[in-house]
């Protein structure tokens, strides 16, 4: 078989897309959990900085929450918004919310009040759930206020603490917290937790949608990925078939995000359907995370690499006990050999790294946890998913053999489409007879032992750590600034966070405002992960034939220069 591209796809273990069934049979969220609680009980379910509680204790607020949506009118379809980082609520939310039929819809915590906005309004949330750090409850409450959200669901962060610690929050760290307003809609997470219990719902695992997941899609705007029951599941118990540990019990360092795909499906889907433990982190400190790998035993902790370079750059490394840690799954950025090398050799444990995109509910493929991998490749595809290389040109074409093609991917995990956008389904899926492909908007080359490499990317998003930024957003903004004329972002190379935004802009006449001082006023504007680097001040920027910026020549300039 040659190296690169395939007349054939290369399937991921089976040979037809019919084995799906039989391999992953139709299972809803709430049938994964429920079965979970049930096999697993009394055992923690999660850790809270030494605060744990159980599969059972989660279950009856799961339930309490389900039937509190419900008395608040939440039927079956409805979408509830969480913003949320890392807490305790989240998991309650998140299955209470399953649990009443509703649809989950995840928001970044580090959106700013127009772009939460933004996707509140395109997703149509009829409630958001967050907490009452300041970080978060000013924001959620400005879009309460203008957005057509119906209820604010205010939980208490300190409740969530081991006792003396949410003393101390509420006593010495104040500031971190903000007052929940008595407004008729803003409702305290206590008080959503109902006697009541919740009404059954019919749910229809391979139909039903059970999260909505934004991602940029193939253009750089914002979409809202459709995940049924079935997709989320499927992509749980397929992480779940490569893992050679997976009858023991896992005890996951849930630090990636969960509104993020990656710790959706690796951190929070999967550990709950292995009935294992998250040891869950509101946000990276790398000393943290490694006293939390040490005090809880922990098994795994999935991440992007600049999360492994983070922690092999603290000075308490040396000192943490790594001993329970066996296997790292890298993704959301490409994994340099360095620090592969490097945390294998400080932890003792394997760091392996993996591909995946929200399109696919979480994960794709991966390197071996054990036996042979490739260093530098996606590994190989997931049981039950297929993939084939597509003539980058023209889609309705499969590469010629022997060439780099555009990956396209088919299995279980795949979507159902995009939110309110049924023509960009013909432009992310690739038809082959009755078989929607997927396209990544990634080249790759697929070698003779079905290891694949990415080689290029078609879009245009900068990968950020982990996070997708949109050039096209961040120059909307640049150009709100009455001294730019036009601007473009592209990425560049960042030891430590993969990528990083950097803006060059040209001036309007007669001002002569700096790149430092631009970069100041827009970095106020963006979200964390946004921020560029610098603002580089140009007198031209390149164009095309018909006068249109060009940012694969300015790519080329920048990586010349």
């Amino acid at each position: 078989m040659d190296s690169g591209g395939f007349s054939e796809p290369w399937r991921g273990h089976y040979a037809h897309p019919c084995a799906w069934d039989q391999q992953f049979p139709p299972l809803a969220m709430t049938e994964m959990f429920a079965a979970s609680v049930a096999a697993n009980p009394n055992l923690p379910l999660s850790d809270f900085y030494g605060r744990t509680t159980s599969y059972a204790e989660t279950m009856a607020e799961v339930r309490a929450f389900a039937a509190g949506l419900q008395a608040l009118g939440i039927t079956k379809g409805d979408r509830v918004g969480l913003f949320l980082p890392n807490v305790p609520a989240y998991l309650a939310a998140y299955f209470g919310a399953m649990l009443a039929g509703a649809t989950v819809v995840n928001f970044s915590p580090l959106y700013t009040p127009e772009e939460l906005e933004a996707q509140v309004a395109d997703s149509g949330a009829r409630l958001l759930v967050t907490i009452d750090s300041s970080a978060l409850l000013p924001t959620a409450l400005t879009v309460l206020r203008g957005s057509p959200l119906e209820k604010l669901i205010v939980a208490s962060l300190a409740d969530m603490l081991p006792f003396l610690q949410g003393i101390g929050l509420r006593l010495l760290r104040r500031r971190q917290l903000t007052p929940v307003p008595a407004a008729p809609d803003v409702v305290a997470w206590r008080a959503m937790l109902s006697r009541e219990a919740p009404r059954p719902i019919v749910i229809d695992p391979l139909h039903d949608l059970a999260l909505l997941q934004y991602t940029g899609g193939t253009t750089g705007t914002p979409k809202g990925a459709m995940l049924t029951h079935q997709n989320l599941t499927a992509n749980a118990r397929q992480i779940e078939a490569i893992d050679p540990h997976r009858r023991e019990r896992d005890v996951i360092v849930g630090v990636l995000p969960f509104f993020h795909v990656f710790a959706n499906a690796c951190v929070l889907n999967r550990t709950v359907f292995n009935g294992g433990c998250i040891a869950m982190l509101p946000r990276f400190d790398a000393g943290q995370c490694l006293k939390t790998v040490s005090r809880t035993r922990a098994t795994s902790m999935p991440g992007v690499p600049t999360m492994y370079q983070a922690l092999l750059d603290h000075p308490d490394i040396d000192r943490t006990d790594f001993t329970s840690l066996r296997i790292c799954i890298s993704g959301g950025a490409p994994l340099p050999l360095p620090i592969k090398q490097r945390f294998e050799a400080a932890t003792g444990a394997k760091l392996v790294e993996g591909y995946g995109l929200t399109e696919t509910s979480g994960v794709v493929s991966s390197n071996p946890f054990e036996g042979d991998e490739r260093p530098g490749s996606i590994g190989h595809p997931f049981p039950g998913t297929h993939l084939r290389l597509l003539d980058k040109e023209d889609p309705a074409r499969d590469a010629p053999a022997g060439e780099p093609g555009e990956l396209a991917i088919l299995g279980p995990q795949v979507m159902q489409g995009y939110w309110n956008l049924p023509g960009a389904d013909a432009e992310v899926f690739a038809m082959r007879g009755e078989e929607r492909w997927l396209r990544t908007g990634d080249v790759a080359t697929i070698d003779a032992e079905g290891y694949v490499r990415i080689v290029d990317r078609i879009k245009d998003m900068i990968a950020v750590g982990g996070f997708k930024v949109f050039p096209s957003q961040v120059e909307a903004v640049l150009l709100k600034h009455p001294a730019v004329r036009e601007a473009l972002v592209i990425g560049v190379p960042d030891d430590y966070r993969g990528e990083s935004p950097r803006a060059f802009v040209t001036l309007q006449p007669d001002t002569d405002e700096t790149g430092a001082a631009l970069a100041q006023w827009l970095n106020q504007r963006l979200g964390k992960h946004e921020r560029v680097d610098a603002v580089v001040v140009r007198s031209s920027l390149p164009k095309t034939m018909v006068g249109k910026l060009d940012r694969k020549a300015l790519r080329a300039e920048v990586a010349a220069g």
